[in-house]
Parts: structure tokens; sequence; C-alpha cells
């Protein structure tokens, strides 16, 4: 059986529209704190961070921050997303179900793997009843913030090599990279050509993930 490995944000779910306010809410705080200058942040600068673990997020944007300030802003985000999720303001990109639905219904195993925290994971689970599709559930938090990469290797322990990488960032083609696998790379997710430039496949929307699966040969 060949395994989908499913990034979340970004390549499922349209996470801009919970993160950004997040986002701005966390920043507004160290504005407040005295800690960061007045800046309106606009969608086309936040996203950028989006498909990072909250870890390696805050140690690139503000490195400066005390390690306490910059767990609280990762709070700040976390708490404002979750409530976002319990108001029904999470968006699966269109299209998203059926195209897992298809691929569950063609014989493929689904896994998802992302860079987010196990409460977040949770709420996804439960907003958008992904057990329906995925047979397995990892995240970073899971393995104390380690990269994409690192937890891979429990997935091939437990399914085997034979898999097919789907993401946004080059946290997913580095999976596909180190480890010779194909990967179909998401355009309209948050990362850029450069960050997708290995993908075996790069598509424009979800619904052309099934088509570049069967292209695909994998054996």
């Amino acid at each position: 059986m060949t395994n989908l490995i499913f990034d979340f944000d970004g390549t499922l779910h349209n996470t801009i529209k919970i993160y950004a306010p997040a986002f701005r809410r966390a920043y507004q705080y160290l504005v407040e704190q005295k800690l960061a200058p007045s800046h309106q942040w606009t969608e086309a600068e936040i996203r950028q961070w989006i498909g990072y673990s909250s870890k390696d997020m805050w140690n690139k944007f503000m490195p400066e921050l005390s390690e306490q300030q910059k767990e609280k802003c990762s709070r700040i985000i976390g708490c404002e997303m979750l409530t976002a999720f319990d108001a029904g303001q999470a968006q699966l990109y269109e299209g998203v179900p059926q195209m897992l639905t298809d691929l569950k219904d063609q014989g493929y195993r689904l896994i998802f793997l992302s860079n987010c925290k196990i409460a977040y994971m949770e709420a996804c689970q439960k907003t958008f009843s992904l057990a329906r599709y995925f047979t397995d559930f990892y995240c970073t938090e899971q393995y104390d913030f380690a990269p994409k990469v690192e937890i891979y290797k429990d997935i091939a322990d437990k399914y085997g090599d034979k898999n097919i990488i789907i993401g946004d960032r080059y946290a997913d083609m580095e999976v596909a990279i180190k480890n010779q696998l194909p990967a179909i790379g998401c355009r309209y997710g948050y990362g850029n050509d450069h960050e997708l430039k290995s993908a075996t496949i790069i598509i424009d929307a979800p619904k052309q993930i099934v088509i570049a699966i069967k292209q695909i040969n994998i054996t």
C-alpha cells in the first residue's frame, strides 16, 4: 500500500484565516510590553511564518526575545487559534474533503504530519473529522519540536517506505530529499517556488493532488 504523508497548514487548511488575527494579537502584546515597535502586519507578511513549528517561528522572527516571552507569544497564538476553531472560523481549502475521500477510496493510506502542537492537531481532528480519512497523526510537539525529517523515521518504521510526501514548505520537501521519496509541492500554500523546486510535481490547487499522485510511478 502506498502511504500519502500530508502536511496540513497550507496544504489542506487555509490557515491564514485564523493565523493572521492570532499573530497580530501576539505582536500587539509585544508592543504593549514595549518589546517591539508598532507595525500594521499584512497577510502577505504574516503568511511566511505558517508552516514553521512555534519554536522555529519565534527563533527566526524575533530571536532576541527571551525564551519566556517566546513561549508566552506562542501560547497567545495557540489560544487564539483554538478559539477560532471553536467559533467555526477555520476552513479547509475548497475541494479538500472530496479529494481526501477519493484518495482513501482508491486504497491509499493517509498520514497526517504537521509542525503543530498537540492541542492544535486535536482541534483539527475534531473540527474536520479527519479520522474519516487519516490512519495516523503525527505532530512536532510529540517529538519535542523536532523537524519533520526526524519524525518521518518513526512513520517509515511503522508503515514502510512506499511513501509520497505532499506539502507546501521546504520542511516537507526536505523529508522527500533526504529519504529519496517523490513529493508533490503545493504552490497555492505558504511556501515559494524556491522551497518547492525539488518537488516531483508542483500543483496549483488541492483538486490536482489526485491526478498528480497517479502520475507518480512508485514501486
